[in-house]
């Protein structure tokens, strides 16, 4: 006997399921802060109507049903006992209205990439494999103008204008990670930090770097882009250990 479904009637459910899983991981990871960060996944073409995680609740008990449609463009989008707070509003309401091409965004504070961001050179040098993933392809943003709300949304949302680069380092803030798909944002973000955390301990060191060269980061970069299907794996086996964990999240 097969069976029932007991999944609520909802659309977008698959794309709920996968930005539930990647809430959860985020906490297992350290890589969020109390109930501040948050996560959007656009559902119209336009890309203005999206799913985001609703205020002020904490990653590690976000389920796919938890999960609320908010409108870039309807302002009663901010109505509502669940509704997102300001910044969560003006951050990713700006992005998705303004940066067609950020389908997926993820805003964390995690703790090497914003380190990272907190010194007066943020660039990323090609220390690694993983740093090589990101070789030209993010940005700064050295006017932080305190919290995000619809106006800093805005301007952000300007700097990725270059499709190219999908990673801000938020200047004395934080990083915002953009993407086609939960996977592929997440897979970013992941190796984000990972680059930002080796870079980090290697200056620790007080030793020289072991710097690559530019022809070589390009490279690396670009057989790293078009490996295939590393991102939709990474979040399935993720997926799978929270399913043999009889865990909620896609409920």
């Amino acid at each position: 006997m097969t069976a029932p479904d007991l999944r609520p009637n909802m659309d977008n459910w698959q794309e709920r399921v996968d930005l539930a899983a990647a809430f959860r991981w985020t906490v297992r990871l350290n890589m969020h802060e109390a109930v501040a960060n948050h996560f959007s996944l656009a559902i119209n073409p336009e890309g203005t109507k999206f799913l985001m995680n609703p205020n002020q609740m904490h990653f590690s008990r976000i389920k796919a049903s938890d999960l609320i449609v908010v409108d870039a463009n309807d302002p009663a989008s901010m109505e509502g006992p669940d509704a997102p707070d300001p910044t969560a509003w003006g951050l990713h309401g700006g992005l998705h209205r303004y940066c067609k091409h950020a389908r997926c965004a993820m805003h964390v504070h995690s703790p090497y990439a914003t380190a990272l961001a907190s010194l007066a050179d943020s660039t990323l040098p090609p220390v690694d494999q993983n740093a090589c993933m990101f070789f030209k392809r993010y940005v700064i943003d050295n006017n932080y103008g305190g919290l995000a709300f619809e106006e800093e949304g805005a301007r952000c949302a300007s700097l990725f204008e270059d499709p190219k680069k999908k990673v801000m380092i938020m200047g004395n803030h934080g990083i915002l990670i953009i993407g086609e798909t939960v996977a592929e944002t997440f897979n970013r973000m992941f190796y984000f930090e990972r680059a930002c955390q080796t870079y980090l301990l290697a200056l620790q060191t007080g030793r020289p770097l072991r710097i690559l060269d530019a022809e070589i980061a390009e490279k690396t970069a670009q057989e790293l882009e078009t490996y295939p299907e590393q991102d939709a794996r990474h979040l399935a086996e993720l997926k799978a250990i929270l399913d043999e964990e009889g865990c909620n999240y896609a409920a």
